[in-house]
């Protein structure tokens, strides 16, 4: 376990409150105010200020300050922005945009995978599953966890796209968030077990579009589950893979 320090806290306290809203867009901040406020040093926040800058969060304008920047500025792809919006108010935009780009983007991976992983990739994907399989029943949250997401990365590494693999954190973020916030089943369904080996299957027996059509309908169904209101939205419409049932709950 990484051992958080006063740094850690004063960065997720204001950063949680800009993207709740709380310090609003073109708010000017009084450094002064936070180190009394949070009892800190000017060294410790001039560092957590540096980290908020990086991610697009604040800026510093001439003769102005430090101000809060608009959403529209922000590093949307940045773990700790993704799981200060999972934890607020803006939770549910937040899963839409995530699964939105999951749904975009995995299914294509799992394709890909299927066309130009390497031997050990498709053999990790497959002891990844089979791990996913062991840990969902019953359920060892903890591990289960660190096994999708290990599943997850394995599948965008193994697209051979560079891109792909990059959102790896991203995906990360979602599937921890997810899972802090109780927004997934509390076990696994046998289904959901099913589809992950059969996308590791079909990815090491090249059979590309049954990876992306299994891939496809995973995300299908955590759209359904996650977004109460995804039948109007375009991009949750159900996959069309012949012979399945819809309706059941997938995890991620």
């Amino acid at each position: 376990m990484v051992r958080r320090t006063l740094q850690d806290d004063i960065l997720d306290v204001i950063g949680q409150q800009i993207v709740s809203g709380v310090l609003h867009p073109g708010q000017v901040l009084r450094t002064e105010d936070f180190e009394i406020e949070h009892d800190v040093s000017r060294t410790v926040l001039r560092e957590t200020l540096k980290v908020l800058e990086s991610m697009r969060l604040i800026g510093l304008r001439r003769r102005i300050g430090v101000t809060v920047l608009d959403r529209s500025e922000w590093r949307v792809f940045d773990p700790r922005v993704i799981r200060w919006r999972l934890a607020g108010a803006d939770r549910d935009a937040q899963l839409r945009s995530l699964t939105d780009l999951r749904i975009a983007v995995e299914p294509v991976a799992a394709r890909n995978a299927a066309l130009f992983a390497t031997p050990e990739q498709r053999e990790e994907l497959l002891s990844l599953a089979a791990l996913l399989e062991e840990s969902g029943k019953p359920r060892d949250a903890d591990a289960y966890l660190q096994h999708d997401i290990a599943f997850h990365s394995a599948l965008l590494r193994a697209s051979g796209n560079e891109m792909f693999a990059a959102l790896s954190s991203t995906i990360a973020a979602v599937l921890t968030g997810r899972t802090v916030h109780h927004l997934t089943p509390e076990d696994p369904t046998p289904e959901s077990l099913r589809l992950h080996l059969l996308v590791a299957r079909s990815i090491a027996g090249e059979n590309a579009a049954e990876a992306e059509a299994a891939m496809r309908e995973i995300l299908s169904e955590v759209s359904r589950q996650m977004l109460p209101h995804s039948c109007s939205h375009p991009s949750s419409a159900p996959a069309t893979s012949p012979g399945k049932t819809a309706g059941k709950t997938v995890g991620p």
